[in-house]
């Protein structure tokens, strides 16, 4: 049987929601610059910020190095980068894994930027993402404070 899932995590802004969507959009390969633990980005097929191209991502989750390689799809209207795994180490445990960054303009508050993994277990005995909806809020939080910074 089929487990599938949903994580979903906000992270308050300090730069705007458009700054957030349009470094993501835009810029995604000077994401290694901004992220601690995100240490290497290629691109494989198509171009950086062109939806259908294919990156390969190089991180850290729990000290431990891996792999994701991914292709992108963006929601320009709703202002969300959309990662859908092809390959890498997520696939131990995951049939399928997406992960999604979704910039929201908050009127008398901070923008936030929803973090959210869709995701189906392999088995039932397989663990729910938590350690990369972490790695993915600490990505957040790094950018924001490279695009404060900047």
């Amino acid at each position: 049987m089929a487990v599938r899932g949903k994580l979903e995590v906000e992270v308050d802004l300090k730069s705007s929601a458009d700054q957030f969507y349009s470094f993501f959009r835009n810029t995604p390969h000077h994401l290694p610059n901004a992220c601690t633990e995100l240490h290497a980005g290629e691109i494989h097929e198509g171009e950086w910020a062109s939806a259908g191209s294919v990156r390969k991502w190089t991180y850290s989750v729990e000290g431990k190095k891996e792999k994701f390689k991914e292709k992108i799809e963006f929601d320009d209207g709703n202002k969300a980068a959309i990662h859908v795994g092809v390959e890498g180490d997520v696939f131990k445990y995951y049939r399928s894994y997406k992960a999604i960054w979704q910039a929201v303009r908050r009127d008398g508050g901070p923008d936030v930027v929803k973090v959210i993994i869709e995701y189906e277990k392999l088995n039932e005995s397989m663990p729910h993402p938590v350690s990369y909806l972490d790695f993915m809020a600490n990505m957040a939080k790094d950018v924001d404070a490279h695009l404060v910074k900047a």
